[in-house]
């Protein structure tokens, strides 16, 4: 069966609480990259995360899989009518921060679904130096930055057992979404 051949199937997504993500992804070898069972688990990744409205990344670990893949799929949305149209695979990520940080509302769909999804401020690199390897094995070297980075850095610790609540230094910043709508995004007009 060829790679288009593959039909994704929706996915259930692991909730906070779960050990799976708390543990660290088994890296993967340019063979597994190029298996049946790792293509079929991205395209599948891929499809539960565009039926999340607002979803930008799935990593594997979300989805009960102990693996250091993610998707990336960054789209404008109603709470970021500017963000760059973004899309992505990264296998067995890395990166270094350049620069400073700067505090971004996050959230995470294993937080919660829909007006459920825990959002708060988490300082994260403006910048940073990537390196990943992506669904066709190619290797990649490159300076990311804005949503893109944030984003990035989101999901690589997600493959490390890392939870954005791990990293929040303002707690008075937590809200779930349906307040981070009312009072963050309708008060800046988007994101």
């Amino acid at each position: 069966m060829s790679a288009q051949q593959l039909q994704p199937s929706l996915l259930k997504l692991t909730n906070f609480g779960n050990p799976i993500l708390r543990q660290t992804a088994k890296r993967l070898s340019k063979a597994d990259v190029a298996s049946i069972n790792v293509k079929q688990l991205i395209k599948s990744i891929r499809l539960t995360n565009q039926t999340k409205k607002y979803g930008v990344g799935i990593a594997a670990p979300q989805v009960g899989e102990n693996l250091a893949l993610a998707i990336i799929d960054i789209k404008p949305s109603e709470t970021r009518p500017r963000a760059p149209t973004v899309s992505m695979v990264i296998i067995n990520p890395n990166y270094e921060g350049v620069g400073r940080k700067s505090a971004r509302w996050e959230g995470c769909l294993s937080s919660g679904i829909g007006k459920n999804t825990l959002f708060a401020k988490v300082p994260r690199y403006t910048k940073i130096q990537a390196n990943w390897i992506d669904e066709k094995g190619e290797n990649h070297d490159e300076e990311l930055s804005g949503i893109v980075a944030h984003v990035f850095q989101h999901e690589t610790d997600h493959l490390n057992g890392i939870l954005f609540v791990d990293l929040v230094k303002d707690t008075q910043s937590y809200m779930l979404a349906s307040e981070y709508k009312k009072r963050i995004v309708k008060g800046r007009g988007g994101a």
